[in-house]
C-alpha cells in the first residue's frame, strides 16, 4: 500500500492488485491508486494486465512472485525496472514445488532490470527516509491501515492472515490492553 502511494507522489500511474474487493476499494478510494483489480476473482491475469496496462509496464514492484511475476514479464516495456521485495506466493513451498518463472528471457529482450533488495542494506539512509515519510504522513500524502488484534494468543491468527490475505493493513498485536 505504501509503495503505491510513494509511486503516486513521484508522478507514476499506479495500478494495484489485491486479494479482495474490499482491498481493491481501499486502494482506489482511500489510498489514491489510479486503478486496482482483484487477482483472486480475475480468471485471466494476462487479460487483466492488458486491460490495465494497454501501453505496457515500466515499473513493477514485486512482492508476489510465481504466476503473477510470469504474467507481468509478458507485459514489460523496454528498460522496465522490477525491484524484488519478496515473493509471498512462494514462501511456504518446498523449493521443488515453487513456481518456476519460464519467461525470464523477456528481461533480456526488453533490456529490463530486475534486482532484489533488503531494507537492511539501506539502514544508512534510515534518517533520510524517516524524515521524508514523516513529512508525507503529516501532509496526508501517505495513509496507512493497521489491522489491530489484542493479546499474544492472537499471534498465529495474525501471522497466518498475512499469507491468506485476510488482513487489511499492517498486522499489529497489542500485548497490553489499549487505554
Amino acid at each position: 500500500m505504501v509503495v503505491g502511494q510513494l509511486a503516486k507522489i513521484k508522478g507514476c500511474r499506479v495500478v494495484g492488485s489485491a486479494g479482495s474487493d474490499q482491498k481493491v476499494k481501499l486502494l482506489k478510494e482511500e489510498l489514491g491508486f489510479d486503478d486496482a483489480f482483484n487477482y483472486k476473482s480475475e480468471t485471466d491475469w494476462d487479460a487483466a494486465l492488458t486491460r490495465h496496462f494497454p501501453r505496457g509496464i515500466d515499473i513493477y514492484f514485486e512482492n508476489v512472485g510465481g504466476r503473477m511475476l510470469e504474467t507481468v514479464l509478458n507485459h514489460i516495456n523496454m528498460k522496465a525496472r522490477i525491484p524484488l521485495c519478496g515473493m509471498i506466493s512462494q514462501y511456504n513451498q518446498e523449493w521443488k514445488q515453487t513456481f518456476g518463472v519460464r519467461n525470464l528471457l523477456n528481461l533480456v529482450g526488453k533490456c529490463a532490470k530486475m534486482e532484489g533488495f533488503m531494507c537492511s542494506k539501506y539502514f544508512d539512509r534510515m534518517g533520510e527516509f524517516s524524515e521524508e515519510m514523516t513529512g508525507y504522513i503529516k501532509e496526508g500524502k501517505i495513509k496507512y491501515k493497521e489491522d489491530v488484534k489484542e493479546g499474544l494468543e492472537s499471534f498465529l491468527d495474525v501471522f497466518n492472515s498475512m499469507f491468506s490475505g485476510e488482513n487489511i493493513g499492517k498486522p499489529v498485536i497489542h500485548l497490553t490492553p489499549t487505554p
